[in-house]
Formats: structure tokens, sequence, C-alpha cells
């Protein structure tokens, strides 16, 4: 839960600071779906990198959980590739709902405001 409201608040701050350029795209005939797919992007690689590095450092710190954990494995694959892809719905909804509000902008109205 708190990975996905960071990612949010970090595409929401992202998608505010580039408002005038979403508009500045669209002026110039970009359609919705574009500046849809150029934010999820954005968002999938903030994603990926934070799988990539949690996922590491989830292997890592195995060697140091094994004394802890009774009759499970230290390294299970399926609970690994369930959280993963549960971290990468609620993750790619995050970045969705921005990525949402960035297609809404007026063209007109984020070009007057430069």
């Amino acid at each position: 839960m708190l990975a996905a409201v960071g990612i949010y608040g970090v595409m929401a701050f992202t998608v505010l600071q580039r408002t005038q350029e979403f508009g500045l795209r669209m002026a110039l005939g970009a359609q919705p779906r574009d500046v849809l797919n150029l934010v999820i992007r954005q968002g999938v690689k903030l994603v990926i990198v934070g799988l990539v590095i949690g996922t590491g450092g989830a292997l890592a710190l195995t060697r140091l959980m094994r004394p802890l954990l009774f009759n499970v494995g230290a390294v299970n694959p399926l609970m690994l590739a369930g959280v993963a892809a549960l971290f990468c719905a609620v993750a790619l909804l995050a970045c969705w709902i921005p990525a949402r509000r960035a297609t809404k902008v007026d063209p007109m109205a984020a070009l007057r405001s430069e």
C-alpha cells in the first residue's frame, strides 16, 4: 500500500509539473491516448526499477531470515512472482489515475498559463 501511494504521489507530481508540456503536445496534435501512454510508460519504468531492486534485496536478505523461518523455504519463487504481479497491478492503477488526469488537460489553458 505504501508503494502504491508513493508511486501515485510521484506520478501526480510529475503530471502537475508537466501540465504545460501535455497541453502543448495536445495542441500540436497528440491524441489523449498518446499522452496516456507517455505517462504510463514513465510509471512502468519506475515500477520495473523498484521490482528489480526489491527482488534483489529480498533474495539477498534470505540468508539473514533463514533461521527465523519454520517449515517454509527461504526462496519461494511462487510467492515472489505473486507479490511482483500484485505490485505491478497496483502500481499500474496508481500510474493510470494521474495519466488519465493528464489526458484531460485543456491545451488552450495550458498555453495561456505560459
